[in-house]
């Protein structure tokens, strides 16, 4: 059963996206411009991509369309280039020359549309002695510098899960540049090639970080910095029922409330004297295990003392300020994070689940004017 094109949503209503299919942070730039309105066209090989997961609960892929190519048979290529001609973005998340050997690279995209925008998606780049290696998210992030600022001082650095090198550091860059080379492309009727790789993107992320070290404000050292856990009030603490609460008191007068409303107003003047953040921290930590994350929750409800409760996943969904904004949503009984960000004009929302591989070739192939498409190997399933 295919899925009918649901109505345009978002500011980018009228994109047409190709998406080769892939795991991590290129399916979810793809899901991104799905969100925010493209008609995202998801080229999934026989097989699937080997991901662990359920297709039906790969949220990443809502949004989608997917049809089935298997780019190694002889007349795979010409499926993708024919899309490729009708599309104004391509997302491809190969090692460096991959595509290019499978007849689908840059070159053969922009002889059949020059202003197509080819969005490249890598850990390592597209050039650069660790080009063609393989890697994860947590190997990109740390020769950046990044992960190594991320954790406790006398432990090794913390893992981030791959929220700051695949989706951070990839998978935003990558839509940033797309988006911005559709813009050239608009006004100049000139497709590029858009080469987003982790590591430039993580890097840029530390920027303000990187002027501080150059202005003596910030030690090349973990949990040594005022943003790095090394302030004993922008930090974390545990609660008397093991949760924990989160606390970013900075400025004079969210600390001072912060102090007040902790019930330790004595010791006011150690914000600014580093010999006593060490006591400071202590008297923190002593205060929050005296009652539960709940109760501490309700001590500091309505106030500017900038200290939040630590959630789990799905206890997020149910934070009365998240309810209220409809920071999560409900499809196909999936609860998941909706579309951000929220525009007044052109609202976006979670339009279909999970794209199934293949489901939408016929519709695809008539919507896009891809006939070949209909002799591409179908879902086996």
């Amino acid at each position: 059963m295919t899925t009918a094109r649901t109505p345009g949503h978002g500011p980018l209503t009228g994109v047409r996206v190709v998406e080769l299919a892939g795991i991590g942070p290129g399916p979810f730039a793809a899901m991104l411009l799905a969100d925010l309105g493209a008609d995202v066209v998801r080229v999934d090989r026989p097989g699937g991509p080997g991901l662990a997961i359920d297709p039906a609960y790969d949220v990443t892929n809502r949004n989608k369309r997917s049809v089935i190519v298997d780019l190694k048979t002889p007349d795979g290529p010409d499926r993708v280039l024919d899309l490729a001609a009708r599309a104004d973005i391509l997302v491809e998340g190969y090692r460096p020359g991959v595509a290019e050997r499978l007849g689908v690279g840059p070159e053969a995209c922009h002889t059949r549309n020059p202003r197509l925008v080819y969005g490249r998606m890598t850990g390592w780049g597209q050039d650069g002695p660790l080009a063609e290696r393989a890697g994860h998210d947590i190997a990109y992030i740390a020769p950046t510098g990044t992960l190594g600022m991320i954790g406790r001082p006398d432990e090794p650095p913390a893992v981030p899960a791959n929220l700051l090198g695949d989706y951070a550091g990839g998978s935003l860059y990558l839509v940033v540049g797309v988006l911005a080379a559709l813009n050239h492309a608009r006004a100049t009727g000139t497709g590029q090639v858009v080469d987003a790789a982790i590591v430039d993107g993580t890097a840029h992320l530390a920027t303000m970080i990187h002027g501080m070290l150059a202005a003596g404000g910030w030690q090349d050292r973990r949990g040594a910095n005022l943003l790095d856990g090394g302030c004993p009030y922008y930090g974390t603490y545990e609660t008397a029922d093991g949760r924990h609460m989160a606390v970013g008191a900075l400025e004079p007068r969210f600390y001072e409330e912060f102090l007040t409303l902790l019930g330790i107003e004595d010791q006011a003047t150690a914000r600014k004297d580093l010999t006593r953040w060490g006591e400071l921290r202590e008297q923190i930590a002593v205060r929050f295990k005296t009652r539960t994350r709940d109760d501490w929750t309700a001590v500091f409800a309505g106030s500017d003392a900038c200290v939040a409760p630590v959630l789990s996943l799905r206890e997020a969904p149910h934070h009365p300020h998240l309810a209220a904004r409809g920071t999560f949503t409900d499809h196909g009984g999936i609860t998941q994070p909706a579309p951000a960000p929220r525009f007044s004009a052109t609202p976006t929302s979670v339009r279909t689940g999970p794209a199934r591989p293949g489901a939408d070739t016929a519709d695809v192939a008539r919507d896009w004017d891809v006939p070949g498409l209909l002799t591409a190997p179908r879902n086996p399933q």
